[in-house]
């Protein structure tokens, strides 16, 4: 048999973990969860979102003069069942000027949700 290298710690190494770890309150399960909860510094400051970038594939016309033309978006890095998105091409810009996107143009597609009860 080779000989192996031990990398392990010591065992005062370890004693001293085992020491830091058994010097800390008892507490439940709920009880962790609950001071995890109240800690400000784990709060979110906004939603929990993801941010991905897309292209527009085409801009399907209107189907009737009461609905608006739709533009078809491929989102990059989506699963292949989740790629094509398609929204209302009536967008306004941060000036309250009507823009309308255009085939080819590259935009990032923004997930929002509302955290319900702790979860997600």
């Amino acid at each position: 048999m080779l000989n192996k290298k031990r990398t392990n710690k010591s065992g005062n190494a370890t004693r001293t973990d085992v020491k830091k770890e058994m010097a800390k309150p008892r507490m439940s399960k709920s009880a962790r969860i609950a001071e995890l909860n109240l800690d400000t510094a784990r709060l979110p400051e906004h939603q929990p979102s993801v941010t991905m970038p897309g292209t527009v594939d085409k801009i399907v016309p209107s189907a009737g003069p009461s609905q608006p033309e739709r533009a078809q978006i491929a989102v990059h890095g989506a699963e292949k069942q989740h790629r094509v998105l398609r929204i209302d091409n009536a967008l306004v810009n941060k000036y309250g000027d009507d823009v309308k996107l255009r085939k080819g143009a590259h935009v990032d597609v923004t997930v929002e949700t509302k955290e319900v009860n702790g979860s997600s």
